[in-house]
Protein backbone atom coordinates (compact mmCIF):
# COMPACT_ATOMS: atom_id res chain seq x y z
CA UNK A 1 0.00 0.00 0.00
CA UNK A 2 1.36 3.39 -0.98
CA UNK A 3 1.70 6.21 1.53
CA UNK A 4 -1.16 8.06 -0.17
CA UNK A 5 -3.47 5.03 -0.08
CA UNK A 6 -2.57 4.45 3.55
CA UNK A 7 -3.41 8.06 4.37
CA UNK A 8 -6.75 7.78 2.57
CA UNK A 9 -7.59 4.63 4.50
CA UNK A 10 -6.68 6.27 7.78
CA UNK A 11 -8.74 9.35 6.96
CA UNK A 12 -11.76 7.23 5.95
CA UNK A 13 -11.52 5.38 9.26
CA UNK A 14 -11.32 8.62 11.24
CA UNK A 15 -14.31 10.09 9.42
CA UNK A 16 -16.29 6.90 9.93
CA UNK A 17 -15.62 6.81 13.66
CA UNK A 18 -16.64 10.48 13.93
CA UNK A 19 -19.88 9.78 12.07
CA UNK A 20 -20.61 6.78 14.29
CA UNK A 21 -20.14 8.88 17.41
CA UNK A 22 -22.36 11.61 15.95
CA UNK A 23 -25.15 9.17 15.12
CA UNK A 24 -25.06 7.75 18.64
CA UNK A 25 -25.41 11.30 20.00
CA UNK A 26 -28.38 11.92 17.73
CA UNK A 27 -30.05 8.68 18.78
CA UNK A 28 -29.97 9.96 22.36
CA UNK A 29 -31.40 13.37 21.41
CA UNK A 30 -35.18 13.72 22.08
CA UNK A 31 -35.51 16.37 19.37
CA UNK A 32 -33.96 14.07 16.78
CA UNK A 33 -36.15 11.14 17.79
CA UNK A 34 -39.28 13.31 17.63
CA UNK A 35 -38.25 14.92 14.31
CA UNK A 36 -38.31 18.40 15.82
CA UNK A 37 -36.46 21.51 14.71
CA UNK A 38 -36.28 20.78 10.99
CA UNK A 39 -38.34 23.76 9.82
CA UNK A 40 -41.15 21.71 8.27
CA UNK A 41 -38.68 19.47 6.46
CA UNK A 42 -38.98 15.69 6.57
CA UNK A 43 -36.76 13.67 8.89
CA UNK A 44 -34.57 11.96 6.31
CA UNK A 45 -30.90 11.66 7.24
CA UNK A 46 -27.87 10.35 5.35
CA UNK A 47 -25.23 8.27 7.11
CA UNK A 48 -22.55 8.28 4.41
CA UNK A 49 -19.41 6.16 4.61
CA UNK A 50 -16.60 4.83 2.45
CA UNK A 51 -17.86 1.66 0.70
CA UNK A 52 -14.65 -0.10 1.71
CA UNK A 53 -16.00 0.09 5.28
CA UNK A 54 -19.24 -1.77 4.50
CA UNK A 55 -18.56 -4.55 7.02
CA UNK A 56 -17.77 -2.01 9.71
CA UNK A 57 -21.01 -0.15 8.92
CA UNK A 58 -22.99 -3.37 9.32
CA UNK A 59 -21.23 -4.12 12.58
CA UNK A 60 -21.96 -0.61 13.84
CA UNK A 61 -25.65 -0.97 13.00
CA UNK A 62 -25.77 -4.24 14.94
CA UNK A 63 -24.10 -2.47 17.85
CA UNK A 64 -26.55 0.43 18.04
CA UNK A 65 -29.52 -1.92 17.65
CA UNK A 66 -28.25 -3.96 20.59
CA UNK A 67 -27.62 -0.81 22.63
CA UNK A 68 -31.18 0.34 21.97
CA UNK A 69 -32.64 -3.05 22.79
CA UNK A 70 -30.70 -3.11 26.07
CA UNK A 71 -32.09 0.31 27.01
CA UNK A 72 -28.79 2.14 26.73
CA UNK A 73 -30.24 4.27 23.94
CA UNK A 74 -33.74 5.77 24.26
CA UNK A 75 -34.94 4.48 20.89
CA UNK A 76 -35.77 1.39 18.89
CA UNK A 77 -33.91 0.60 15.66
CA UNK A 78 -36.11 -0.76 12.88
CA UNK A 79 -33.91 -1.87 9.98
CA UNK A 80 -35.25 -2.27 6.47
CA UNK A 81 -32.80 -3.94 4.07
CA UNK A 82 -33.51 -3.17 0.42
CA UNK A 83 -31.97 -6.38 -0.90
CA UNK A 84 -34.13 -8.50 1.40
CA UNK A 85 -37.15 -6.49 0.25
CA UNK A 86 -36.20 -7.04 -3.40
CA UNK A 87 -36.05 -10.81 -2.93
CA UNK A 88 -39.39 -10.80 -1.11
CA UNK A 89 -41.06 -8.78 -3.87
CA UNK A 90 -39.63 -11.00 -6.61
CA UNK A 91 -40.93 -14.07 -4.80
CA UNK A 92 -44.37 -12.50 -4.40
CA UNK A 93 -44.46 -11.57 -8.08
CA UNK A 94 -43.41 -15.17 -8.85
CA UNK A 95 -40.51 -14.09 -11.05
CA UNK A 96 -37.53 -15.15 -8.94
CA UNK A 97 -36.94 -18.51 -10.63
CA UNK A 98 -37.54 -17.06 -14.11
CA UNK A 99 -34.85 -14.42 -13.59
CA UNK A 100 -32.06 -17.00 -13.53
CA UNK A 101 -33.10 -18.32 -16.94
CA UNK A 102 -33.57 -14.81 -18.30
CA UNK A 103 -30.04 -13.79 -17.37
CA UNK A 104 -28.58 -16.97 -18.87
CA UNK A 105 -30.42 -16.45 -22.15
CA UNK A 106 -30.42 -12.68 -22.60
CA UNK A 107 -27.72 -11.31 -20.29
CA UNK A 108 -27.50 -9.20 -17.16
CA UNK A 109 -28.79 -5.98 -18.72
CA UNK A 110 -32.02 -7.65 -19.80
CA UNK A 111 -32.34 -9.10 -16.33
CA UNK A 112 -32.03 -5.66 -14.70
CA UNK A 113 -34.52 -4.08 -17.09
CA UNK A 114 -37.04 -6.84 -16.45
CA UNK A 115 -36.80 -6.44 -12.67
CA UNK A 116 -37.09 -2.64 -12.88
CA UNK A 117 -40.18 -2.94 -15.05
CA UNK A 118 -41.93 -5.01 -12.36
CA UNK A 119 -40.49 -3.85 -9.01
CA UNK A 120 -41.01 -0.11 -8.60
CA UNK A 121 -39.57 2.36 -6.05
CA UNK A 122 -43.04 2.77 -4.59
CA UNK A 123 -43.18 -0.98 -3.91
CA UNK A 124 -39.93 -0.67 -1.95
CA UNK A 125 -41.36 2.30 -0.04
CA UNK A 126 -44.56 0.51 0.86
CA UNK A 127 -42.61 -2.48 2.15
CA UNK A 128 -40.34 -0.21 4.21
CA UNK A 129 -43.48 1.29 5.77
CA UNK A 130 -44.94 -2.06 6.81
CA UNK A 131 -45.04 -2.74 10.53
CA UNK A 132 -45.90 -0.86 13.68
CA UNK A 133 -43.97 2.31 14.45
CA UNK A 134 -44.01 4.05 17.80
CA UNK A 135 -42.56 7.36 18.98
CA UNK A 136 -38.83 6.90 19.43
CA UNK A 137 -38.50 4.36 16.63
CA UNK A 138 -35.74 5.05 14.11
CA UNK A 139 -36.10 3.55 10.64
CA UNK A 140 -32.70 2.54 9.23
CA UNK A 141 -32.61 1.69 5.52
CA UNK A 142 -29.70 -0.47 4.37
CA UNK A 143 -28.70 -2.42 1.26
CA UNK A 144 -28.51 0.56 -1.11
CA UNK A 145 -25.39 -0.74 -2.84
CA UNK A 146 -26.78 -4.25 -3.12
CA UNK A 147 -29.85 -3.22 -5.11
CA UNK A 148 -28.14 -0.69 -7.43
CA UNK A 149 -29.03 -0.09 -10.26
CA UNK A 150 -32.41 -1.82 -9.83
CA UNK A 151 -33.40 0.70 -7.16
CA UNK A 152 -31.81 4.14 -6.84
CA UNK A 153 -31.45 5.99 -3.56
CA UNK A 154 -33.09 9.21 -4.75
CA UNK A 155 -36.16 7.29 -5.98
CA UNK A 156 -36.48 5.45 -2.66
CA UNK A 157 -36.19 8.73 -0.75
CA UNK A 158 -38.79 10.41 -2.96
CA UNK A 159 -41.26 7.65 -2.21
CA UNK A 160 -40.77 7.48 1.56
CA UNK A 161 -40.41 11.19 2.36
CA UNK A 162 -44.04 11.54 3.48
CA UNK A 163 -44.50 8.12 5.07
CA UNK A 164 -42.73 8.78 8.38
CA UNK A 165 -43.76 12.24 9.64
CA UNK A 166 -43.02 11.34 13.27
CA UNK A 167 -40.01 9.03 12.95
CA UNK A 168 -36.51 9.80 11.70
CA UNK A 169 -35.29 7.75 8.74
CA UNK A 170 -31.55 7.12 8.41
CA UNK A 171 -30.22 5.88 5.08
CA UNK A 172 -26.94 3.99 5.41
CA UNK A 173 -25.25 5.12 2.21
CA UNK A 174 -21.92 3.73 0.89
CA UNK A 175 -21.01 6.92 -0.91
CA UNK A 176 -21.33 10.66 -0.53
CA UNK A 177 -24.07 13.31 -0.43
CA UNK A 178 -23.41 17.04 -0.70
CA UNK A 179 -26.94 18.15 0.14
CA UNK A 180 -28.06 17.78 -3.46
CA UNK A 181 -26.12 15.14 -5.39
CA UNK A 182 -25.89 11.48 -4.42
CA UNK A 183 -22.76 9.62 -5.50
CA UNK A 184 -22.64 5.91 -4.80
CA UNK A 185 -19.45 3.94 -4.08
CA UNK A 186 -17.27 7.01 -3.59
CA UNK A 187 -14.04 6.23 -1.81
CA UNK A 188 -10.76 5.86 -3.59
CA UNK A 189 -12.69 5.98 -6.88
CA UNK A 190 -14.90 8.77 -8.21
CA UNK A 191 -18.07 6.81 -7.57
CA UNK A 192 -21.26 6.47 -9.60
CA UNK A 193 -23.84 9.22 -10.07
CA UNK A 194 -26.96 8.22 -8.16
CA UNK A 195 -29.28 11.14 -8.87
CA UNK A 196 -30.24 14.32 -7.04
CA UNK A 197 -32.24 14.73 -3.87
CA UNK A 198 -32.83 17.92 -1.90
CA UNK A 199 -34.77 17.08 1.25
CA UNK A 200 -32.36 14.86 3.19
CA UNK A 201 -29.86 16.01 5.81
CA UNK A 202 -26.32 14.81 6.23
CA UNK A 203 -25.74 13.62 9.79
CA UNK A 204 -22.40 15.45 9.70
Amino acid sequence: MTALASRRTQLAQQQFQHKCATLIERLADPDFLAVRGLGNEVGLFMFCYDPALELQARSFLTHIAEEAQAGRLPCCIQERNLFDILLELCEEEEILEDLVQLEAEEGTQSLLEEIKSIITPNMFAQRIAEGDFSPGDVVVVTGVGEVYPIARAHAILNNIQHIFPENPVVLFYPGSFDGQTLSLFTGESAGVGDGNYYRAFNLI
